[in-house]
């Protein structure tokens, strides 16, 4: 089973109609939205541009509560195909109206076609999340969603530098404005081309009641989001890392000018280093994760997060400030170099604390409310945004902080929040513990394991002599596993604890065992298509499994699942010429794969133990 290769989908209609539309869409949003404050900070004076910049951040924040949720209603009762592409069709529309705004300086234009591409990015954010499960295979999610986000980052990225830049040549003679509008336009017209491409992607509630009020809708739904943990806390997560994200977003700016004393262009180089680390970090998460759905990487990600805006506020602390320094003379000075690291770093620990979070969101909510949920994740987006916009307001200007201190405070911030929403949802640290021990504690690598069915079920068997066994299965496998184990393997206080949150309950056995209930038990799971591995000693496979051999034959006759061996290759060592003393090695290089499956006519008493 070869690892599959998230670049691939570039070439596959599925997804790169999609990524197309996703990009260009985000670029139109970022160069008119950027082009537009630059000119009115330049063109106005202080005191009114920051008003009209104050109030174009409401009318971008706005529609995300006016509209999301609608249009999750929307994406779940319709093609989702046909929705991205009326909004492509929008778009066109919209731009060219944009154009006309910023070429004759009309405000009140300029400030509806604003509240126009924030309402078109608020619709159609939910449809493109929720229609990646319908066109990749769930293996291709975390590569499918890192991709997504790499492309959302990049129009964010060229949009904010092409507009800023553009704008910049809007003076009387100049052709800034002609060649903005160019843009926009011809971006706006290849992306509605891609969207034509998209294939459909049938509706999971076609009978969907819309309830048009946002405030009810948005409760009911997190209502029903509140019966599933790992969602829900998947959505605070994701809230959360967008107001990190602006608080140390929002100061770049200031950051710059005040602190660091250097000109524009270097506004534009430290975005470009957060945006290309967010990239960045997207697209690692395939190659961290192996494509599994997992949480595993996200305590790596926030704890990243963390480290890096500490250095970033300490070196910053200490930066001696310049005095309108060009790029050149800012690279020349001491630290430069680290703020745009520190800069980047906290750009790639958001890509990898991201892209996990919204695949968990897809995989785990239920089809026919996908979008919908989707949907109240892009209003707590919104409100958490809001929330840390004000508190940024009053700890600068009321408290009096300096930004460093800020960068410092909400790093400090950041890990007291991770480590409350770890504990609430231990599901974090599980996956965390099983991720280090199968890339940590063993160099696991991996087969033939295209004998395990990828839906209905089956019984893996296994040989283990040593607890890390079950965990390196874990990581290897993409189907969640419903695992048989001695008792005295789950009454180890970590394995107790790993398997006690580990989302799907253990069945123990033991000498005391009811073997009718056991049996029961385990054929109750390979009915409802459960994947089962039984787990098994040197000493139990000795003795025949005297304690489960009955039960297990039992249920796989009962219910014909197939019987197949897990091979696990360099776990156990033995020292030459002893085959009883077992040889010590730090970090074993393990081979996991399968042996051929055993037909239920073909089970005996010790077969089990093969």
């Amino acid at each position: 089973m070869a690892q599959h290769n998230q670049f691939t989908l570039l070439f596959k209609r599925r997804f790169l109609p999609l990524f197309l539309s996703l990009t260009s869409a985000t670029f139109n949003d970022n160069i008119f939205k950027n082009a537009l404050l630059v000119m009115l900070a330049f063109r106005l004076s202080e005191a009114k541009a920051d008003a009209l910049i104050n109030l174009a951040t409401g009318f971008y924040i706005l529609p995300y509560f006016l509209f999301s949720v609608t249009a999750g209603q929307l994406a779940d009762k319709y093609d989702k195909s046909q929705i991205i592409r009326v909004l492509k069709l929008a778009e066109i529309f919209i731009v060219l109206l944009g154009a006309y705004g910023l070429i004759y300086n009309n405000q009140t234009i300029n400030f509806i076609v604003l509240f126009l591409l924030a309402s078109h990015t608020a619709i159609f954010s939910p449809v493109r999340y929720a229609i990646l499960p319908q066109h990749l295979k769930r293996r291709e999610l975390m590569g499918g969603n890192g991709l997504a986000q790499m492309g959302s980052f990049a129009g964010v990225l060229s949009g904010t530098i092409a507009g800023t830049l553009l704008a910049g040549y809007t003076n009387p003679g100049q052709p800034g404005l002609n060649e903005l509008s160019a843009t926009m336009t011809v971006i706006a017209v290849l992306g509605y081309i891609a969207s034509r491409q998209v294939p459909q992607a049938p509706a999971p509630a076609p009978d969907l009641r819309i309830d048009w009020n946002p405030v009810s809708q948005a409760w009911r739904i997190l209502r029903l989001t509140t019966k599933n943990p790992s969602v829900f806390y998947a959505i605070l997560a994701c809230s959360w890392f967008w107001l990190v994200s602006a608080a140390y977003l929002v100061q770049v700016p200031s950051l710059t000018k005040n602190v660091l004393g250097a000109s524009e262009p270097v506004i534009t180089i430290i975005l470009c280093c957060l945006s290309i680390g967010v990239a960045a970090g997207s697209l690692m998460c395939e190659t961290l994760s192996r494509g599994r759905i997992t949480f595993g990487i996200v305590p790596i990600g926030a704890l990243g997060m963390t480290l890096a805006g500490l250095g970033l506020g300490i070196t910053t602390a200490q930066f001696e400030t310049l005095s309108g320094a060009s790029v050149g003379e800012y690279l020349r000075s001491d630290g430069a170099y680290a703020v745009l690291i520190y800069t980047a770093l906290l750009g790639i620990s958001g890509g990898i604390f991201i892209v996990p979070l919204y695949t968990i969101m897809q995989d785990r909510t239920d089809r026919a409310v996908r979008a919908q949920v989707l949907s109240l994740n892009n209003v707590m987006n919104a409100l958490f945004t809001t929330i840390i916009t004000l508190i940024n307001i009053f700890i600068l200007d009321v408290v009096k902080i300096t930004i460093p201190q800020l960068f410092i405070l909400m790093a400090l911030i950041n890990f007291a929040v991770m480590a409350l929403l770890f504990y609430r949802l231990p599901e974090f640290i599980v996956h965390l513990l099983i991720w280090l021990s199968s890339h940590l504690l063993a160099r696991t690598a991996y087969g033939k394991l295209k004998e395990i069915p990828k839906k209905s079920a089956a019984l893996l068997t296994c040989n283990a002599t040593v607890k890390l066994a079950p965990l390196l299965v874990m990581d290897t496998l993409q189907r969640p596993i419903r695992f048989i184990l001695p008792q005295w393997f789950y009454q180890s206080p970590l394995m107790h604890f790993i398997f006690k949150n580990y989302n799907i309950a253990p069945i123990v056995y033991g000498p005391s065992e009811d073997k009718t209930q056991l049996s029961a038990e385990i054929r109750r799971a390979l009915e409802n298509g459960e994947l089962m591995c039984l787990f098994y000693t040197q000493d139990q496979r000795d003795s025949k499994l005297t304690d489960i051999e009955k039960p297990l034959r039992t249920a796989l006759i009962d219910t014909s699942a197939p019987l197949i061996p897990l091979v696990l290759q360099g776990l156990n060592y033995q020292a030459p010429g002893n085959r009883n003393a077992k040889r010590f090695n730090l970090i074993p290089k393990v081979h996991i794969s399968t042996g051929q499956p055993i037909a239920v006519e073909n089970i005996n008493d010790s077969i089990l133990t093969r």
